[in-house]
């Protein structure tokens, strides 16, 4: 998928306004992009999550779109923008930009809309993802954001999708001993569903109750 600058569909403000948010310190990508917005006492924890929650509820489709058609900053701002909008609409986009997996670091923010839009439709992607990715133990892309997406819909839907990939052995074990441990501090099952559950606690505006 050809990468697209915002300018060329009349769209050039949506990197600084959506992307390029300063709340706290440093632009909205790069706390989206790191674990400093799920930690306890995060003093921009309040005005972050307002923000981000206001502009998924405003943020319109083609704006959407032209984030999407960029670069690893902007599809990961759309992606998050989804999730916590529910924009059950981009669902198709999100599962081909998944499955590409073009550019890095946005995986993780197509993961967590999948989590949050919390359907089976969004278990078959996720199961799809990690069919094709968990056998490529040369590759650390988006495996355990996805596993523990997964996770988190199986207890939401009483379903049982994850349970091939996590049983004793089995692909996500194979996985993790090829790869080693990199990215994460953690390949439980358990702690990768508990960092979903933290994300979607945040997109659900806790910092704010």
């Amino acid at each position: 998928m050809p990468s697209e600058h915002p300018d060329k569909t009349g769209h050039g403000y949506v990197i600084e306004r959506y992307v390029m948010r300063m709340d706290s310190g440093h632009p909205r990508y790069l706390e989206l992009n790191s674990a400093h917005l799920l930690r306890p006492g995060w003093p921009h924890a309040e005005r972050f999550a307002r923000h981000l929650i206001d502009d998924a509820a405003t943020i319109t489709d083609e704006e959407l779109e032209a984030l999407l058609a960029y670069e690893w900053r902007s599809r990961l701002t759309a992606a998050w923008l989804i999730g916590v909008g529910r924009r059950a609409s981009f669902r198709e986009r999100i599962e081909s930009l998944l499955l590409a997996s073009e550019v890095c670091y946005s995986g993780g923010g197509y993961c967590f809309a999948l989590a949050r839009l919390g359907t089976r439709a969004d278990s078959e992607i996720l199961t799809t993802y990690l069919d094709q990715y968990l056998s490529r133990t040369d590759l650390h892309y988006d495996q355990p954001a996805a596993l523990g997406s997964l996770l988190r819909l199986d207890a939401q839907l009483g379903t049982h999708y994850a349970d091939r990939f996590t049983q004793p052995d089995g692909p996500w074990h194979r996985w993790v001993k090829g790869v080693g441990r990199l990215g994460y501090p953690s390949h439980s099952p358990a702690e990768l569903r508990r960092w979903t559950d933290l994300q979607c606690d945040f997109a659900n505006g806790w910092p704010l109750l």
